[in-house]
């Protein structure tokens, strides 16, 4: 069957996928090392936080196959993907349940670990907004989750190895490149300069506001009483 390369995938879609890879491995490690790592841990939280509102607005903006729209995973696309009748481009429908379980689960993870803690002298960026009993329960539920994203890629990297080795669909390349060789199918359009900005300006300003950067500044301590000698 003759086949023809278009370009499916942007390049902030590809920046996004690759950024986010690299975040989530520094999450997991800084998270379960702990220690003086804490720190880095907060910090590359708040870089998910606005990789993942960019992806969330790009998935409005953006170019075709970036959009939810075009890979939302119906049970009609389901049912047919199952029966081998799905032609579409892009994710498919089980990898785009796959996409969306990530972005869910990577923001209760976000959602919690703005207002977790760790015990000892870490504390998310909008703590003081919940308080300690609050920020306990977001804690429990941020190192119950972990477990759950770490599932997911797993899951994620064994599907794309099964799509190397059976289906002999390489789904790395065309996340690299952006081009795919396709039996038929339009190449992608929109998502241009003014959909980029706009997608990063939100990203930026909700990164921004997880920082906790525009909570008023705590009260300093009481002064020490001096005890007289006497």
């Amino acid at each position: 069957m003759n086949s023809k390369k278009i370009r499916v995938w942007d390049l902030p879609t590809r920046l996004f996928h690759w950024l986010l890879a690299l975040a989530v491995i520094g999450l997991v490690a800084t998270g379960k090392i702990g220690g003086n790592l804490i720190d880095w841990h907060g910090r590359i939280g708040l870089l998910v936080v606005g990789l993942v509102v960019f992806r969330l607005v790009w998935g409005l903006v953006g170019s075709t196959y970036a959009r939810f729209a075009t890979f939302f995973p119906t049970p009609g696309r389901i049912v047919s993907y199952l029966r081998g009748e799905w032609r579409g481009i892009g994710h498919n429908p089980l990898g785009a349940l796959s996409v969306f379980a990530l972005l869910g689960v990577l923001t209760v993870q976000l959602l919690t670990g703005l207002i977790a803690n760790d015990d000892i002298a870490f504390v998310g960026p909008l703590y003081d907004l919940v308080g300690r009993d609050l920020s306990n329960l977001a804690t429990g539920w941020h190192k119950l989750s972990v477990n759950v994203l770490i599932a997911l890629v797993v899951l994620h990297l064994a599907a794309i190895m099964f799509y190397a080795h059976v289906k002999k669909d390489n789904l790395v390349k065309p996340m690299v490149r952006g081009w795919k060789d396709v039996p038929a199918g339009e190449p992608a359009r929109g998502g241009g300069l003014p959909a980029v900005i706009f997608a990063l300006l939100i990203a930026l300003a909700a990164v921004f506001l997880a920082s906790g950067a525009w909570l008023p500044e705590p009260p300093p301590p009481p002064a020490a009483v001096e005890t007289p000698s006497w």
